[in-house]
């Protein structure tokens, strides 16, 4: 006996230890990959295959793109993962076609930084984190269809995502189809004169620079010159997603300015009515529906404009029926009809070279003239996020424009400011102020001592004059007053009636009308990066867009020296971008012949940001070798299209973070709906069915300067003290990560216990939606499960298989047809903590009950726990005698009449106190049940001869029995 060989292993040499678990765990994962075990058969194409498969019902199952980092898995990583692998194995145990595979979102900042700081190229780090990835992936287990993965990195596969992009930027929203369309069908009504050109003329008679951008104003997607998030800090524009609560990059932590940049955006808004309806029909949690729903921001209500001089200021309100209490306008400080009044000639703008007369000294914000205190302001408000510029608390800051507006239905002059408070994100980015019915512009009107005038009635106790209000009184329950004018009145009417007269009266003049406005803008689809998909873009001397062929795609990445776009000082807004594709004068500037001869271009320099891959992967899934088409109509039919109970189609179950609720759902729902529209898919909406899992989170110690220390290396005194290195620290439970020093790897857990000890853990940890504190010394209770199954089978002397084929008793047909039932609905259901524990209850029954295990009990005690422990499960299947693979296993039936107990046990009360517990049929009614309940001679002695004023029955568990 060697000296690290234990007497126990001695004696025990076939017990289920961590080296036989790697050894079994090995075998079965290089089985499963040899015979291809987990492939799922196209009905045609490349991956056609197995008939009787294909005839099965179908089932896809999808996890969120995982994007390959350097610092490879901690154990939270794979919880998803896990728990959808254990949905698909008993999918495919019940009779299903499953489809679940996995692959990698690879363009990104990330990868792109790296290349900065060490010189290598983003591809070459990407791929070896890809192949890390899988290496740790694959040794958990996971059932995925290897032959369908993809990377978006490939340009076999991006060729795909610039061609989606070239769709849409060849399509148009047709407002009478309500859908998209081919931009040729806009150019033919053009041609026709069906549609007048903006100014009139003839189609024949503009030029090509003028026809391309009059088809830019519909174009789906399209460039066009607008105020967008510029981050210095990073050299690149970021989309409002990106942007933190207090004004700074998402990645970096960098200040983020309002610039306006000539950016590619995705006329997504369009599509805002179809957003908003079709969630209704898809299976996914009320909250995240909610949050998009709210991003979306659908509200009804009037546009009106307000004359200033030759021009006028159109606004966007949903209370039109208080615009008698008007007293102010505000634009936001990005409004174009103030552009340019920081150059000082006012150029496009309203704001005039002097105060006008009488200007209150508190408007002007100290400044000699208009335009030098809405330069100043301007600038101010440019260094603020929207969130910021938005925080009901912070004080209403502003400045008077110089100009006066006409509020159309009283003729009254109001005084027109800008203020940080209004966003050109939202309606018009103008509104009209009504101080005495909004908090906002009452504390606005409050410190620039604006006039307040009550519109609607107080039902609240306060008097008309808001003079002596302490804050606004907005109601939509309440009655129109002060609010005639000379050919209108709305006094004495209510909100509803109000809005609907004063919408009326409004369209009749030609100065507004009814309209639904959204807070959903377009998305912006510019990055001014290297490591991101090329636009198929390029640009004729004129700089007209003109689109690449499909035979010129993909367009793929070249080579450059400086990955890194030009970054500056983090806080210089003054600033432009220049990207690093800029820089490569070869491949920029470009002779092509796009069908009428030779010509020289310039090529797109932007890159599309890291969500375009992820926008339509799901298709890709389906049909990842197809060369000549995004994927083939009848398999994308067969795996996603509609069918009962899911009327726009989508992959079945989708499981994934919270955190992506508005930025890649949301987006992947726009392309899906393009696609649709074109013909190019069957379904309308990427995911049916939505799921959330929680996270597993860790503790973080940190030290007296709040620096993070190694866990590991944390000791824990009496009373709950913890030391580092002889000093104290503190703890709290938070996110598991490199930089935190709390992460625990999957490849750790594995070498100690095994893989399907990890499974086991993490799916028994808690439900699948809830985060969970992860606390490697609980692990080992699922191992020992696991063990005590596997003594329940094979000897561990002698490694012999030790069942016997003899009918079980009574009491274990019980127990197992109760463990098959329980276990069959939580599976489907993804309770996947009670079914594992159920599964332990039966396996405890069978190691209580000693003696060799029935061979038709641990048959199904293993199909059990196959789909959670998958390796041990096919080693005992076949040590059982099995030739087939577990994985394709019918998984167990439930018989009922062992399901339902004989008896079972009621509760007697008095009074709320237990006297008795009675063993009675499950069916037993409640006439019966109170008659044995009053019999029972505990209770008679207890109740001494009370009489009894009420007898509460809830058949066939509990009797409360209320004396008189």
């Amino acid at each position: 006996m060697s000296e690290t060989t234990t007497a126990a292993e001695v004696a025990a040499p076939h017990r289920y230890t961590a080296a036989l678990a790697a050894d079994i765990e090995a075998r079965w994962q290089d089985f499963w990959e040899e015979k291809g075990t987990y492939e799922a058969p196209n009905p045609k194409g490349d991956l056609a295959g197995d008939a009787e498969l294909v005839a099965r019902p179908k089932k896809f199952i999808m996890d969120m793109f995982p994007y390959p980092s350097g610092a490879g898995l901690h154990v939270g990583h794979p919880l998803g993962f896990i728990a959808t692998d254990v949905y698909a194995r008993h999918q495919r145990m019940t009779g299903h076609n499953v489809l679940h595979t996995l692959g990698f979102d690879a363009f990104g900042l990330p990868a792109e930084q790296y290349a900065v700081q060490t010189g290598t190229h983003p591809r070459v780090s990407t791929e070896a984190n890809i192949v890390n990835m899988r290496r740790q992936l694959r040794r958990l287990g996971l059932g995925h269809d290897q032959r369908r993965s993809v990377e978006t990195i490939d340009p076999a596969y991006y060729k795909w995502t610039q061609w989606i992009f070239l769709q849409i930027f060849n399509s148009w929203y047709d407002p009478e189809a309500d859908a998209a369309r081919p931009i040729d069908t806009l150019v033919a009504q053009f041609e026709a004169g069906t549609r007048q050109t903006p100014d009139g003329r003839s189609w024949s008679e503009l030029s090509d620079v003028e026809r391309a951008n009059v088809l830019g104003e519909y174009r789906l997607a399209y460039a066009s010159d607008a105020p967008v998030n510029w981050c210095p800090g990073l050299g690149t524009v970021l989309a409002n997603e990106e942007v933190t609560a207090d004004g700074r990059s998402e990645r970096g932590n960098y200040p983020v300015f309002k610039a306006k940049l000539r950016q590619w955006n995705m006329r997504i808004t369009a599509y805002a009515d179809r957003l908003l309806r079709d969630l209704d029909a898809l299976d996914w949690p009320d909250a995240i529906k909610l949050q998009q729903r709210n991003w979306i921001g659908r509200s009804e209500g009037a546009r009106v404009d307000f004359p200033v001089g030759d021009e006028k200021i159109t606004v966007f309100t949903t209370r039109q029926d208080t615009l008698f209490g008007a007293t102010y306008m505000v634009l936001a400080p990005e409004h174009p009809l103030i552009a340019g009044a920081e150059d000082g000639d006012g150029t496009g703008s309203l704001v005039p070279d002097a105060w006008p007369e009488g200007t209150h000294e508190v408007w002007t914000g100290g400044h000699a003239t208009p335009a030098e205190a809405v330069a100043a302001y301007r600038k101010q408000a440019a260094s603020k996020s929207d969130v910021e510029r938005q925080a009901e608390a912070k004080d209403k800051t502003g400045v008077f424009t110089g100009v006066h507006a006409t509020n159309p239905v009283s003729g009254e002059q109001v005084p027109v400011f800008i203020a940080d408070y209004v966003l050109m994100g939202y309606g018009t980015g103008a509104i009209m102020a009504v101080p005495a019915h909004d908090t906002r512009d009452f504390a606005f009107a409050r410190a620039f001592e604006l006039p307040m005038r009550c519109v609607v009635e107080p039902t609240d106790g306060r008097d008309t004059d808001p003079a002596t209000w302490d804050d606004a009184f907005a109601s939509y329950d309440a009655k129109i007053v002060n609010s005639a004018g000379s050919d209108i009145s709305l006094d004495g009417l209510g909100v509803t009636e109000a809005k609907a007269k004063i919408t009326d009266w409004l369209a009749a003049r030609g100065i507004g009308e009814g309209t639904v406005n959204y807070r959903l803008r377009d998305w912006l689809f510019s990055r001014q990066r290297y490591w991101g998909e090329p636009f198929p873009i390029v640009y004729d001397e004129a700089g007209v867009a003109h689109a690449l062929p499909e035979s010129m795609l993909p367009l793929e990445l070249p080579e450059v020296e400086d990955y890194s776009p030009r970054t500056f000082d983090a806080d210089d807004a003054d600033t432009q971008p220049e990207t690093p594709l800029s820089r490569n004068e070869d491949w920029v500037n470009v002779t092509l012949d796009l069908g009428d001869g030779p010509k020289r271009y310039r090529r797109e320099t932007n890159t599309m940001p890291n969500w375009a891959g992820s926008c339509w992967y799901e298709l890709r899934y389906l049909d990842p070798t197809n060369a000549d088409k995004l994927v083939d109509p009848d398999v994308e039919q067969y795996w996603m299209g509609p069918r009962e109970g899911q009327p726009h189609g989508g992959v079945d179950l989708y499981v994934g973070g919270a955190e992506h609720a508005v930025l890649h759902l949301l987006y992947a729902r726009f392309w899906s709906k393009v696609l649709y529209d074109l013909g190019h898919v069957s379904s309308a909406e990427p995911f049916h069915k939505l799921y959330n899992q929680g996270m597993i989170q860790a503790y973080v110690y940190r030290d007296s300067r709040g620096i993070a220390v190694p866990a590991a290396e944390v000791e824990e005194h009496e009373g709950g003290v913890f030391y580092y290195e002889g000093g104290k620290v503190s703890r709290l439970l938070g996110k598991m990560g490199k930089s935190l020093k709390n992460a625990v790897t999957p490849d750790e857990i594995c070498a100690e216990y095994g893989a399907d000890t990890l499974r086991l853990y993490e799916m028994a940890m808690g439900p699948l939606d809830v985060s969970r504190p992860w606390d490697t010394r609980a692990v080992v209770g699922q191992y020992r499960l696991l063990q005590r199954l596997w003594r329940n089978v094979v000897d561990e002397a002698t490694g012999e298989v030790t069942v016997v084929d003899t009918e079980p008793d009574d009491a274990t047909l019980r127990a197992l047809h109760k463990a098959i039932d329980g276990v069959a609905q939580d599976m489907a259901n993804l309770r996947f903590n009670t079914a594992i524990a159920k599964v332990t209850e039966l396996n405890n029954h069978l190691t209580k009950a000693g003696g060799p295990v029935s061979r038709t009990v641990a048959e199904q005690l293993v199909l059990l726990i196959a789909p959670l422990a998958p390796h041990i499960a096919e080693e005992l299947w076949r040590r059982l005698g099995h030739t087939g693979s577990v994985v394709h296993a019918d998984f167990p039936v439930a018989d009922p009449a062992y399901v339902v107990d004989e008896t079972v046990t009621c509760v007697v009360q008095i009074k709320g106190k237990v006297k008795a517990r009675l063993e009675v049929a499950p069916s037993i009614s409640d006439a019966d049940l109170e008659a044995a309940a009053l019999a029972e001679p505990a209770v008679v002695a207890a109740l001494n001869g009370a009489g009894i004023r009420k007898v509460i029955v809830r058949a066939p568990k509990l009797v409360n029995i209320v004396p008189a």
